[in-house]
């Protein structure tokens, strides 16, 4: 990470060379490009203030509704030991989005531009067929999980809250309409919702510290008991999602600073800071799940406890406290409508950057929702929650498969000294980012024989 230390160094400016074709000089979301405003003279924390947003949107697809039952049957089974892995799974996250975020800011282009720049129109073509996919996938676990929450507050049958959860596109319409901003504080005052929720929970579950600190140490028996290793890869398999690096190398454009060098650098500094503190959040909300699941449910000797309907009845009980579940069905809502919102941008991200095609934002935004509803609510009603349960698992599948044609051009564009000039990655940069490539690329293609042998 030596890069980002002389990032973040008040140092010389430092060139950029424009290697992208001629052309394709569209801007990525054009209707809030530029649109937030970073005060040329301000001081740092004034300038941190207008860059904070991108990282905690980005954030959220790390505590989407999909990790939550890997989570959940990690600690139940396994205690605090794999906590590590949630741990490693973050500094994955940290490096790649740091990829992202530097991807859209030094070549004013988002990852899905960036693949229709280089590749040919078929390989391009096929990049974009395999993201929706990804895009809808990833958007099922969401819509389910928002749809199960409202099931389990408000007794709404799955069928009807999987067409309600789909009425988010009308509140993305609306509140962009009011300024890119504006949406930042939305997902902002849901992530805190969800936090607020969790550190109630990890206060009532009275987790034993000094094993849940020594869970942060990877341990062998991760490696060598297949259990374990098996649940350990579920949680490493969903680290990055695909449509993550999309979206970040797309909103982090929405700051309004000079497109120099040097204003580049500026812009580089405080997005990683950014970034880097948002996916703490979300290190914290996934730890939190997996410390509740140990303290309540393996401390206890319910250890087969590995789906969310279950967590959800057994935690007043076990808790003593009559909130507890209430509260936890109101972070799985408030994750799940938080992760719609962000899903359903991502897939303006990746049609228009792909396709170049400029539609109208209510049908992109209506598609883009359609493709992940009409197949949850088909299951849902043919199968209800045992086809939920196994939609999720698909889901899952399907973003294994995806992950590495996203984070594989990431890296090569980045690598690149004619696409990226002085912001190129330096050496040290390349080996950690082609490590972190290779471990997801083989965990993900063990996961997926796993299902299909």
């Amino acid at each position: 990470m030596q890069e980002v230390i002389d990032v973040l160094n008040e140092g010389e400016v430092v060139p950029v060379v424009a290697g992208w074709k001629a052309g394709n000089n569209d801007k990525s979301l054009s209707e809030v490009f530029s649109s937030v405003q970073v005060p040329k003279n301000g001081n740092f924390w004034q300038k941190l203030f207008a860059f904070a947003g991108p990282g905690l949107m980005v954030a959220v697809g790390y505590m989407d509704p999909g990790n939550w039952a890997t989570d959940i049957e990690g600690g139940a089974r396994f205690g605090y030991t794999l906590l590590s892995v949630i741990l490693i799974s973050n500094f994955f996250a940290i490096i790649l989005q740091y990829l992202a975020l530097k991807l859209g800011i030094v070549a004013e282009k988002d990852l899905a531009q960036a693949c229709r720049d280089h590749y040919s129109p078929r390989v391009s073509f096929s990049l974009w067929v395999l993201c929706e996919v990804a895009i809808a996938a990833c958007d099922l676990a969401e819509v389910i999980g928002a749809a199960l929450a409202l099931n389990l507050l408000f007794h709404i049958p799955l069928t009807w809250g999987v067409l309600i959860t789909g009425a988010d596109v009308l509140i993305i319409l609306f509140f962009q309409h009011k300024g890119f901003r504006v949406l930042e504080s939305i997902i902002a005052a849901l992530i805190f919702v969800i936090l607020a929720c969790f550190g109630y929970e990890i206060l009532a579950s009275h987790p034993a510290w000094s094993p849940m600190l020594g869970g942060l140490i990877p341990k062998q028996e991760i490696i060598f008991n297949p259990s374990m290793l098996y649940i350990a890869i579920g949680i490493l398999g969903a680290t990055v999602m695909p449509h993550n690096l999309y979206l970040h190398s797309s909103i982090v454009q929405t700051r309004n600073y000079d497109r120099n060098e040097a204003g580049k650098k500026m812009a580089i500094r405080f997005a990683t800071i950014d970034s880097t503190v948002s996916l703490l959040f979300a290190f914290f909300i996934n730890a939190a799940i997996l410390v509740l699941a140990s303290a309540t449910f393996h401390s206890s000797g319910h250890h087969e406890v590995a789906d969310i309907s279950v967590a959800y009845k057994l935690l007043n009980p076990l808790l003593g406290a009559s909130i507890a579940s209430t509260l936890f069905a109101v972070a799985l809502l408030a994750s799940g409508q938080n992760s719609t919102l962000t899903g359903t941008l991502a897939g303006q991200i990746v049609m228009e950057g792909f396709l170049n095609i400029r539609l109208k934002p209510w049908l992109r935004r209506l598609i883009t929702r359609a493709v992940a509803i009409i197949p949850a609510f088909i299951v849902t009603v043919l199968y209800g929650e045992k086809g939920i349960a196994s939609l999720l698992v698909l889901s899952q599948v399907i973003l294994s498969m995806q992950l590495s044609f996203a984070v594989i051009p990431l890296i090569l564009f980045t690598n690149d000294p004619e696409k990226m000039g002085g912001f190129a990655n330096k050496r040290p940069t390349k080996v950690v980012a082609w490590a972190v490539a290779g471990i997801i690329l083989l965990l993900n293609l063990y996961l997926l024989c796993s299902y299909v042998i």
